[in-house]
């Protein structure tokens, strides 16, 4: 049986803490940020923690069991 690999975009996304949640960046920091407000920009500056809906798919994805 063959090797399975981690998806390589997931584990640029994603990072472990130490207790087993899963960090992520928040969308819509990267461009057109002219219409938005300097406080819009600053709350998304901060990392947030993956919904526990998502935990499963993205576990799957960084192949964690």
């Amino acid at each position: 049986m063959p090797k399975v690999k981690t998806n390589s975009g997931a584990k640029k996304r994603f990072v472990l803490t130490g207790s087993g949640k899963i960090k992520r960046k928040h969308a819509f920091k990267s461009h057109i940020l002219t219409k938005k407000t300097k406080k819009q920009k600053r709350n998304l500056t901060h990392f947030s923690l993956v919904d526990v809906a998502d935990m499963n798919n993205v576990r799957k994805m960084l192949v964690m069991k």
